[in-house]
């Protein structure tokens, strides 16, 4: 695809939405945000869309989109050579100040590469000049685990966007140079600088510590930024409307930020502490004026329940006449005037996740809800008129056996009886979809130090599920391959050593076994090793604001199978997360 066509084809994809924003360049600090997957993908991104519009709120900023080209596009631009340019003015990546990339997923890792590629950079943060954009990449995955990254990174942006936004701005006016910008970035709160800092390895290939490079004077590790509170804010929302994107004509907004039920493998529930809701005013007027664009309304968190309006909420929207589709739903919140709204808004499906089938195992990961008050809220969701549930299952939970993989045959059937019941007198009976996803231990969670279940007992697992689901009619179980976990496991918890790996991914079309082999990477040292007496993790080089022996602590009730039952969330927020002060 040659440069004009290019042209051409932003005004086409530019003249399809409704509220991007155009700023003159001017004198402007000029950052090119990148979502390093489709238009189609990236679109229906909610923080990335609130990247864009947190940036461009700064007066001296402009900030405009790239994506990644679909697949033909991307052949016909590396045989044409072309430089990938920003949608708003169509001018190449190579011209901005700034290329920064909002990074959700492992999976877009070596998309990162393939961007920098188009756009004419070099890969590794030390090869590139003065006359190079600076690389920032940010995202929730990064303030997780920013070590994979690392290398390809002038900066690493940790936290929450509404901090970072004015933070980076305030140091690029000040800054003389390079240099002085990324030392002036170090002192700021949320700001990474991975070439300050060389990590150092003991003889077992173990993470020993990160030395200072010389002459380097920053804080280690480097505090998450996080708001202290939403009152003042305008909740993340979408702002630009296209047809053409993954959702359609979907209006989402964050309803509550953070979760207090300490689930013990979910990053986000720790890693979005305290809870936080946004002004029911403000999300209802923005849904208001976007009612004009968009017929469905997502309502975006962990935890929708936890808003202290939510009943207002969601009659409001009804009023407006959106569809409302929740994200997930916690069960212990579930009310029969939620699934009444819902059912009468037109949705026909909720989404819940039990995780595991058994009571006992539930506990291990501390999610605090029984088989007897799944069903029970079972029985409110199809009295209540709705058709479809979808149940997210795990696999490979610590101390799980087989008795727990027919506990989860056994749950799903009865929930199958309770849709049943109230299908047939309607004549019109839904289906039941378990997803099953074998646990990645994530960075940030009481199971970031034990290994990932071997691949060959998560193969038994699968087959023995599949075996004791099949043939179960309006029942379907979607299961993800061990093999599928493994990579993403190894991107989650492996360290700066892991990035020739994905260096070689993006060359030989994300074969992975090749790429791991290729690049000598050990990928079971980091995917199946006990880290339970490692000095140091990779992701430690970012605090944010848990404690260690809080997670310990819970790691060993996880093998006892205790509840840590939440407590108030005033409390909580207070005792988890300093952090926010």
């Amino acid at each position: 695809m040659k440069s004009w066509q290019q042209r051409e084809r932003a005004l086409e994809t530019l003249a399809k939405e409704t509220g991007y924003i155009r700023k003159p360049h001017g004198d402007r600090l000029r950052i090119a945000l990148a979502f390093p997957n489709t238009y189609w993908v990236g679109m229906s991104n909610l923080g990335f869309q609130t990247m864009y519009q947190l940036l461009n709120a700064q007066p001296d900023i402009v900030c405009e989109r790239v994506f990644l080209p679909p697949k033909q596009e991307l052949a016909d631009m590396v045989a044409a050579r072309a430089p990938i340019v920003t949608l708003e003015s169509q001018t190449p990546v190579s011209d901005f100040d700034v290329f920064a990339f909002s990074v959700s997923f492992e999976w877009d890792y070596v998309n990162v590469l393939t961007m920098l590629r188009l756009a004419g950079l070099p890969r590794y943060a030390t090869e590139r000049a003065e006359r190079h954009p600076l690389v920032m990449i940010g995202g929730a995955i990064t303030f997780v685990n920013p070590e994979p990254l690392a290398p390809f990174a002038d900066v690493i942006a940790a936290g929450e966007g509404e901090e970072l936004a004015p933070a980076f701005e305030r140091a690029f006016r000040a800054a003389t140079d390079r240099r002085d910008l990324l030392q002036r970035l170090a002192k700021e709160r949320g700001f990474y600088i991975p070439s300050f800092f060389e990590p150092q390895y003991a003889a077992d290939g173990t993470l020993a510590g990160y030395v200072p490079a010389a002459g380097v004077d920053a804080p280690f590790p480097v505090r998450k930024a996080a708001v202290k509170g939403t009152d003042a804010l305008d909740p993340p929302a979408t702002r630009i409307f296209t047809p053409d994107t993954e959702f359609g004509s979907r209006f989402l907004v964050e309803v509550v930020r953070g979760c207090a039920n300490l689930c013990r493998f979910c990053w986000a529930g720790y890693n979005y502490l305290p809870v936080r809701a946004f002004p029911a005013d403000r999300i209802l007027e923005l849904a208001a004026a976007a009612r004009a664009h968009a017929s469905r309304a997502g309502l975006v968190s962990i935890a929708l329940c936890d808003h202290p309006e939510i009943d207002r909420i969601l009659a409001r929207l009804l009023e407006l006449g959106y569809m409302i589709s929740p994200a997930s739903l916690r069960l212990d919140d579930l009310t029969p005037s939620i699934v009444s709204t819902l059912r009468e808004s037109g949705e026909r499906s909720i989404t819940i996740a039990p995780e595991a089938g058994s009571d006992r195992l539930r506990r291990v990961i501390n999610k605090t809800v029984t088989n007897d008050e799944i069903l029970d809220r079972a029985e409110l969701i199809f009295a209540g008129g709705m058709e479809n549930l979808k149940l997210y299952y795990m696999l490979g939970l610590p101390t799980e056996d087989d008795d727990d993989l027919v506990a989860i045959r056994d749950l799903t059937l009865q929930l199958r009886d309770r849709m049943l019941k109230h299908a047939k007198p309607r004549g019109q009976i839904g289906r039941i979809v378990g997803s099953v996803n074998p646990l990645v231990p994530k960075p940030g969670t009481a199971y970031q130090w034990i290994p990932m279940e071997d691949p060959k007992v998560i193969d038994r697992k699968i087959k023995r599920l599949r075996s004791l689901t099949a043939g179960i009619d309006n029942v379907y179980f979607n299961i993800k391959s061990e093999r599928h976990s493994y990579y993403q496991a190894l991107l989650s918890l492996g360290d700066r050593r892991v990035a020739p790996a994905i260096e070689a991914a993006e060359r030989n079309g994300q074969n992975w076994r090749a790429a791991v082999e290729e690049a000598g990477v050990d990928g079971d040292f980091f995917v199946f090793r006990d880290r339970s007496h490692d000095a140091m993790l990779p992701w430690d080089v970012i605090d944010g604001g848990m404690k260690t022996s809080f997670f310990k602590s819970e790691y060993q009730k996880s093998l006892r199978a205790e509840w840590t039952l939440p407590p108030k969330r005033a409390q909580e927020n207070a005792r988890l997360l300093p952090v926010i002060q």
